[in-house]
């Protein structure tokens, strides 16, 4: 009767050391930026050496079916960060630019909008933002940081306020040029026929035009062109620049050994911490181009420059590994390793080199709803907690992290507000088979072009297309054209009735299924139509954050580290990194 007791209260003091090991774990979120799925060596990758971020798969859970909210950058962080569909928080685009372009816009996530680093925080978290933000910064003036990530629950930030553009790196090209010489095109020959015309008509005497109008039209004209001219020039001043916390530390933004330094600015983070719980989100501008290495991992990939960021990453990733082991916080530790979304294969370097991911066997890229698009790595490491090499096909988003990581943290979910992710851990610790997503919604900005269907009573997973986006030239597998593929208009091709496809058999989407080839066909679309509807009605109207107005350069909003006049120029980052590799 004794030794029964005993090993009652030994079993007892166990399960009070599991629920403490499961109550407040640190948490590591780790995203890289446009990688591939097939990037990597757990995902089937032969020839890139990904061993650090493989061994996130070994020791955790692999996603097979990781879904990013969107195919691009700003909502599909918006979606991470708030759990949320980034339409409901007005973070989707209805014109063609989809994500933020410059540091002085005045959209960003609404501060009404509540993310997990909020929630920790209020929790007793210490939490970080490391890397890329691309939410917005300013609302009204160059100081209200109305979008910072220290308004959105981060103790501390250091890194990039928008994203890596390839005007950010002399000789890298433009990622504007091309558009904005479309887009003059036009309005430069309008204004050209109607000097001329004016002209014409003032000369034969039809017409009696002020001279000082004509002044005043060519005056204004030029002023713009001027302004348009020294802006570009500027870009790279104006817009690729470093911060810590509010301050500016770099500006332009230096490659030198950038990832090295994102790296001990984390480790630093982590190591500050050893004793409160913490939140670190490491957001890599690796492998966005314009693509970078140090001289430690430049031409040593088999895949060119692309190669070497992508195994300069996974050394990154290593050293946050091997910081964890030191101070025997791995078993106290989530880590999520993933990807904002699918591989850009548009990118093309002015050399003719590939920059651009492998999304393996999946159709399409960045900026579509193929599944190349939106299917991105999922790696969850817990020792103890989740379980060790497992693998889970089931549908899961990224903005199943938001639920997630706030009931690790015993922090209640949002009451006000439809939080469309779902807790990962059940099916992360094997207690369920079945993800909670029946139905996912895929939009391409604010439009819903694609809905996946994963019934509980099958294996299939059904995915219907409203539009597809149009590939140049038509016979490639993207926008080579346009840089990226876009949304409405003679972008698309619209389907009536939709594209059917089973990724359960099909998940290169290549053979779309019909009445013929699928008897239920009919009846599949009927109850994808009526989650669309009750999808639909749980949307409400919010100010659009990626409006025009919020989109475009501000001049009073731009964060200058010493002054236009100057060309806003500074470093106290000169220094470099010390820290060491270990390869």
């Amino acid at each position: 009767m004794g030794l029964l007791l005993l090993l009652l209260i030994c079993q007892c003091a166990i399960n009070s050391v599991k629920m403490h090991s499961v109550s407040k774990p640190n948490i590591i979120l780790l995203m890289a930026d446009d990688l591939g799925i097939g990037d990597l060596g757990c995902y089937g990758n032969k020839t890139l050496r990904t061993p650090n971020i493989d061994r996130l798969a070994e020791e955790g859970v692999t996603l097979t079916q990781h879904i990013a909210a969107s195919p691009l950058c700003t909502p599909s962080r918006a979606a991470f960060l708030t759990g949320r569909y980034p339409v409901r928080s007005g973070m989707a685009a209805f014109s063609r630019v989809g994500v933020f372009l410059f540091s002085a816009s005045s959209g960003g996530l609404p501060s009404e909008e509540i993310t997990f680093s909020r929630l920790l925080k209020q929790k007793g978290y210490a939490t970080a933002l490391i890397g890329k933000w691309h939410l917005g910064m300013n609302c009204e003036s160059s100081n209200d940081f109305c979008h910072h990530p220290l308004s959105h629950g981060f103790d501390y930030f250091y890194g990039l306020p928008v994203t890596n553009f390839r005007d950010c790196k002399p000789g890298q090209g433009s990622v504007f040029l091309k558009g904005i010489q479309k887009s003059l095109v036009i309005p430069i020959q309008i204004t050209g026929i109607a000097l001329v015309s004016l002209a014409m008509v003032q000369y034969i005497g039809l017409l009696k035009v002020p001279f000082q109008a004509l002044g005043y039209f060519l005056l204004i004209i030029t002023i713009s062109l001027v302004v348009l001219i020294i802006f570009f020039y500027h870009f790279r001043h104006l817009n690729c620049f470093l911060m810590r916390d509010h301050q500016i530390i770099q500006q332009p933004m230096s490659y030198e050994n950038l990832t090295q330094r994102l790296t001990k600015e984390a480790m630093q983070f982590i190591e500050r911490n050893t004793d409160t719980p913490f939140l670190l989100v490491l957001s890599y501008l690796h492998v966005h181009t314009a693509l970078y290495a140090s001289e430690d991992f430049k031409g040593k990939s088999k895949h060119g420059l692309y190669g070497d960021a992508v195994e300069e990453m996974d050394w990154s990733v290593g050293q946050v590994l091997d910081v964890l082991e030191k101070h025997n916080l791995s078993d106290k530790t989530l880590v999520y390793f993933t990807s904002d979304q699918g591989a850009h294969v548009e990118e093309i370097s002015r050399a003719g080199e590939v920059h651009g991911g492998y999304n393996g066997i999946y159709k399409g890229g960045k900026s579509t709803n193929w599944e190349g698009g939106i299917r991105v790595p999922g790696l969850l490491r817990w020792p103890g907690v989740v379980q060790a090499g497992a693998s889970v096909d089931e549908p899961t988003s990224n903005m199943d992290i938001f639920p997630t990581i706030a009931k690790l943290a015993d922090a209640q979910l949002p009451s006000d507000r439809i939080i469309d992710g779902h807790d990962l851990l059940p099916l992360l610790q094997g207690k369920v088979t079945r993800s909670k997503h029946e139905f996912l919604f895929h939009y391409c900005n604010a439009y819903l072009n694609a809905v996946r269907w994963h019934p509980g009573n099958s294996e299939s997973v059904w995915k219907v297309f409203f539009f597809t986006p149009n590939f140049s030239p038509e016979d490639s597998n993207g926008c080579y054209d346009s840089h990226v593929c876009f949304c409405h208009g003679g972008f698309i091709t619209r389907h009536d009735p939709p594209l059917l496809f089973d990724l359960s058999t099909d998940p290169e989407e290549k053979v779309p299924l019909t009445p013929e080839t699928e008897s239920r066909f009919y009846e599949i679309l009927r109850v994808v139509h009526q989650a669309v509807d009750n999808h639909t009605r749980s949307l409400h109207a919010v100010p659009n954050q990626l409006s025009w107005d919020n989109l475009l350069w501000k001049p009073w909003l731009q964060l200058c580290c010493s002054s236009l006049f100057q060309s806003c120029h500074c470093d106290s980052e000169s220094g470099g990194s010390s820290l060491q590799m270990h390869m």
